[in-house]
């Protein structure tokens, strides 16, 4: 077939993991069993694939899932049918999971468990990240590797009197070098809350509550009585092995069966697979270390070879189904009775752009440091990017495609999913391309997507609290003006002015 335009793979790249467009909001959401296969789905498609925590089920999920609760997570981990390690931190208050189905060694014919392979490890892994070496490190390891799986009581206890802070930090120290994991999520959903400025009082009373973000049993992931991280050299060797065996199958099986495994994860997230891809996700060995794999598949006829997508390398290969539905998407929504488009993470799979995509640029001078960074925003329309906001919700950047008129109003409106949706309490928007919003030329657009001023920047608040601004066509020149006095009346009978009540928006 004749090459794809960069824009169809990312027009096809959504659809093919099952993002809901902005327009589908009101799906119906799947129940009961229904929904817990969905999310098993949805798990074997990004396993392996290091997330921020922060991102997962604030957007990753609930974009595949109508109606996404966390308890369905809490659910299918309650069964065994997932787990997690941690994978670098982001801050003190995040970092990258890797999510992984344990008991799947049967249906990829991979033998032995994730915890043997984890011990085992993975030739060429990347051992990178040294692990923690601190005193109460050893003595939290010691006190796994001799007690097993382990509650925070008792590891404590065996912390001898260190403050609750350093117990808390040690932890996650090891969690974050891959060292140790949680039978629950929790602990990764209590690192976004807000911290006490002190040591917590203990309760009057028989029951003690440990601490939030320490919630759950705690083990090694090298397993119960298994060789420590020092066996392993790193604990960043271990968080490498997942990844380069999917982490559905790890095992001490040949190192083809484990490739093999990583190639049908790679080719089920992404239906047509390209060097650039690959690369993205930093797999041991790159490109190269699943290349024979992918050839020996196309051989035998399981999947495609072809130059699919234009100007990324000629080595791609495809799943059969993957190119007749990359193929179909050559032509816009637009040109099919509608635009398709879709608000992602820009940390987000489904987003090409920054991983198997270049940024979008204006001309040879535009460096703006696009990253794919946990909240950050990027917005698709018909594949194309025209807007990308930054982490922290305070600033817009505007990317070549906006300069389509309806393509930009369309970009802008999707805006509002997030504070309708209840991701975000409001969004401000203080700068656009570097520029005051205020004597931005993307002013106009902000107010027709239900932007108003307010005493930082314009703002955007849910459907049921939206104001709309008095002075709605004021020129540049008078907009200081006209955001010192508010300038705002709330919608709807009975309304009256309204104070700005600009609050910053919290990601």
């Amino acid at each position: 077939m004749e090459p794809v335009d960069q824009v169809v793979l990312a027009r096809f790249l959504p659809a093919w993991q099952g993002v809901r467009a902005v327009s589908d909001s009101g799906a119906t959401a799947p129940r009961g069993e229904a929904a817990l296969e969905r999310l098993a789905e949805i798990i074997d498609q990004l396993a392996g694939l290091p997330i921020p925590a922060s991102v997962l089920e604030r957007d990753v999920l609930p974009a595949r899932i109508p109606g996404y609760q966390p308890r369905m997570l809490d659910e299918l981990g309650a069964m065994g049918e997932v787990a997690w390690i941690g994978d670098g931190a982001l801050g003190r208050d995040d970092g990258r999971i890797v999510l992984y189905r344990p008991g799947r060694q049967a249906l990829l014919g991979v033998a032995g468990g994730v915890a043997t392979g984890m011990a085992a490890g993975v030739a060429g892994a990347d051992g990178g990240r040294p692990a923690p070496k601190g005193d109460l490190h050893g003595r939290l390891r010691d006190c796994l590797a001799g007690r097993g799986a382990s509650f925070y009581r008792e590891l404590a206890v065996a912390a001898r009197g260190a403050p609750e802070r350093e117990i808390l930090d040690a932890l996650w120290d090891l969690v974050w070098a891959g060292e140790i994991t949680n039978d629950t999520f929790a602990p990764l959903r209590a690192l976004r809350w807000r911290r006490p400025s002190g040591e917590r009082r203990p309760r009057p009373g028989r029951l003690q509550m440990g601490p939030p973000e320490a919630a759950g049993r705690w083990s090694l992931v090298s397993g119960v009585g298994g060789p420590g991280p020092e066996a392993t050299g790193s604990a960043a060797a271990a968080a490498a092995a997942v990844r380069a065996a999917a982490a559905s199958a790890l095992g001490p099986g040949p190192a083809t069966a484990r490739l093999h495994s990583l190639a049908t994860v790679l080719l089920d997230r992404y239906g047509v697979l390209t060097r650039e891809a690959v690369a993205s996700e930093d797999v041991a060995g790159g490109f190269t270390a699943v290349y024979p794999i992918l050839r020996a598949m196309e051989e035998s006829g399981r999947i495609r070879r072809g130059y699919f997508v234009e100007g990324l390398g000629a080595a791609q290969f495809a799943l059969a189904g993957a190119v007749d539905r990359l193929r179909s998407m050559r032509e816009p929504a637009d040109d099919r009775g509608g635009r398709t488009v879709h608000l992602l993470a820009a940390a987000d799979p489904a987003s090409p752009y920054g991983a198997a995509l270049a940024w979008p640029r204006r001309d040879e001078a535009d460096r703006r440091p696009f990253q794919r960074a946990a909240g950050a925003y990027v917005v698709l329309v018909d594949g194309a990017a025209p807007l990308y906001l930054e982490r922290g919700g305070h600033s817009l950047q505007t990317l070549p495609a906006a300069d389509d008129p309806a393509v930009a109003g369309a970009a802008f409106v999707a805006l509002s999913a997030l504070v309708d949706d209840g991701r975000v309490r409001e969004l401000v928007i203080v700068r656009v391309d570097g520029l005051a919003v205020s004597t931005s030329p993307w002013r106009p657009l902000l107010e027709e997507a239900g932007f108003v001023a307010g005493y930082r920047g314009y703002v955007l608040r849910p459907a049921a609290r939206r104001v709309v601004p008095a002075g709605r066509g004021l020129p540049p020149e008078a907009a200081d003006e006209y955001l010192r006095r508010g300038g705002l009346r709330r919608s709807g009978p009975g309304r009256g002015s309204g104070g700005s009540g600009a609050a910053g928006s919290r990601f």
